[in-house]
């Protein structure tokens, strides 16, 4: 190995493409900018129906373009630059973000200098307003709603969010693991489809001795479901339908009890009854699609990570 790639190990950056070759380039641009040396750029489209992603290869040749021939979902997608990348890292990118030039170096770092990391994510702020940040690490998901927080959300960046730190859990749009923690635990589990697939990589994680850590001396700015919309029956759908998912998979004994009891008896009242009286009957009848799905799929999810 030479001294530079002892110094600059390389990373294997994954975005996942669907219908929106336009923003992906817009992160592919940014990406040229950086300040780290040793990377490669591996684009997955998830069979988009709308786009030409041979657009992106066009103005973009030096990444690696894999054209999937059906839509994976958003761990299915990534898996599949997985399996294609070269990296010691990868680090896992939304297409809907756009990076500064120098944001590698401190994740990087943070690896190289601490091998019982398993996870790290950057500061992520808000592209339509820099100074706004999305996460700065996840509190514990809440054992009744099977929801977490995030911290820093929608807080001023400042002295408040720029410890370095151990945290819950990790950010889809922005997270980086070493190869060696990817073949000790598994990919990501493709059942979720999305939403909430990353959270489950971080218990599988946490589960192996490793920790999760949120590094603000790099951040990335996220445009925030571009993809999915910001609330659609789709995205409706699949956030209850994972909610439950993860419970199910994660949780045991009385917490996982507690769990399906708080479901059942709270928030299904009570968002059944909010769509129904704002007349949002589309996202009602999504809401009760994903319960149902977790209803009549009775095989053991918990088991088999790969299901």
């Amino acid at each position: 190995m030479s001294s530079s790639e002892q110094k600059y190990p390389l990373v294997s950056i994954i975005t996942v493409n669907y219908n929106q070759s336009a923003v992906t380039m817009d992160l592919l641009s940014s990406l040229r900018k950086i300040t780290y040396p040793s990377f490669e750029t591996i684009v997955v489209d998830n069979s988009s129906p709308n786009d030409d992603p041979q657009d992106i290869k066009n103005k973009f040749p030096e990444i690696e373009l894999i054209i999937s021939n059906k839509n994976l979902g958003f761990a299915g997608g990534n898996n599949l630059g997985v399996k294609a990348s070269k990296g010691k890292y990868l680090l896992f990118l939304n297409n809907d973000t756009e990076v500064p030039p120098g944001f590698l170096e401190p994740l990087v770092n943070l690896f190289e200098n601490d091998e019982t990391i398993g996870m790290v994510s950057p500061k992520i702020k808000f592209h339509w307003n820099p100074d706004i940040v999305q996460y700065a690490g996840f509190s514990e998901m809440n054992r009744y709603t099977i929801r977490n927080k995030g911290l820093g959300y929608h807080k001023k960046d400042g002295p408040e969010v720029n410890d370095l730190k151990e945290t819950a859990s990790i950010h889809g749009a922005a997270m980086m693991v070493p190869r060696k923690v990817i073949k000790e635990v598994g990919m990501m589990t493709e059942v979720y489809f999305l939403y909430y697939e990353e959270h489950d990589w971080a218990e599988k994680i946490k589960k192996a001795g490793y920790k999760i850590v949120y590094q603000p001396a790099s951040y990335i700015l996220h445009k925030e479901s571009v993809s999915t919309g910001k609330d659609s029956p789709f995205k409706t759908y699949f956030i209850t339908r994972n909610r439950i998912l993860f419970a199910r998979r994660n949780f045991s004994g009385f917490p996982f009890l507690a769990s399906m009891l708080f479901q059942a008896f709270v928030s299904l009242p009570k968002n059944s009854a909010v769509f129904l009286l704002k007349g949002r009957f589309k996202h009602l009848s999504a809401y009760w699609r994903g319960v149902f799905w977790n209803l009549t799929h009775y095989r053991n999810l918990k088991s088999n990570p790969q299901l």
